[in-house]
């Protein structure tokens, strides 16, 4: 199926009322976004794009599972912000632009979409897991730099600066795993993915959430690949991985 066809399934549905309701939540959710400066203007589009083909996928209940993405993430970004900032790790205060809001959550919106077009439940799973993944990688880091002790390499487990890529901390890790298992848990109490499904979804976000470290201290370090190319590859994975596994 080509990305055409996946357009013309979602634009199907927008004559209904429950459709203008999902673009009017969308328009919402892109602008409260900006307001509180979690995404930059550029984000804020994305961000809205992302959030409509998660609606068409995965329903209401998806909604609300980046709903919690965002709200984790955004709570663990304003962690500890000036330490981060004497640290020069410091988020934008601006928030994330385009295209680190489709790296870390394009792949979620492809997950949803094609559901539409091919209703595998595994295809949700993926998804749950890309968000997981998602809100594993960027809780780990933001708790590490900010609440975390000395950095190490995954590689290896060398001291190294904050901030060095591939860099990791035992309470950060921990901080990640809990944000994967509460993705998963919102996934499930929502009825995005099934029970049977929690585990294959929270264990494939921390791996992937792991993976994103491995890059990160090997390809990143190198100069190979970006941070954006590590983390929308690290959500690929969890989803992959998530997809075979459930």
């Amino acid at each position: 199926m080509n990305s055409l066809q996946i357009i013309s399934v979602s634009v199907a549905h927008l004559g209904s009322p429950n459709w203008w309701l999902a673009v009017a939540i969308t328009l919402l959710f892109a602008a409260f976004g900006r307001f509180v400066r979690g995404v930059t203007s550029s984000g804020a589009i994305a961000g809205g794009l992302v959030c409509l083909a998660v609606i068409s996928g995965a329903g209401w209940g998806g909604f609300v599972a980046l709903c919690a993405v965002f709200v984790l993430t955004w709570t663990a970004t304003r962690i500890g912000y000036h330490r981060k900032q004497s640290l020069g790790t410091a988020e934008r205060r601006a928030g994330r632009n385009a295209g680190q809001v489709i790296a870390n959550l394009g792949i979620a919106a492809i997950a949803a979409l094609l559901y539409l077009r091919f209703p595998d439940t595994r295809l949700l799973v993926a998804l749950g897991a890309a968000l997981a993944e998602a809100t594993a990688d960027t809780v780990s880091s933001e708790i590490g730099q900010a609440m975390g002790r000395v950095p190490r390499l995954v590689t290896d487990w060398r001291a190294v600066a904050p901030g060095t890529n591939g860099a990791i901390t035992v309470l950060g890790t921990l901080a990640g795993c809990v944000g994967a298992v509460l993705i998963a848990a919102t996934c499930t109490l929502m009825h995005v993915i099934a029970w049977s499904h929690f585990v294959p979804c929270a264990a494939m976000g921390v791996a992937g959430m792991l993976v994103d470290s491995f890059l990160g201290a090997t390809v990143e370090r190198r100069g190979w690949l970006g941070n954006n190319g590590v983390n929308f590859l690290s959500t690929a994975v969890a989803a992959g991985l998530a997809f075979l596994l459930s």
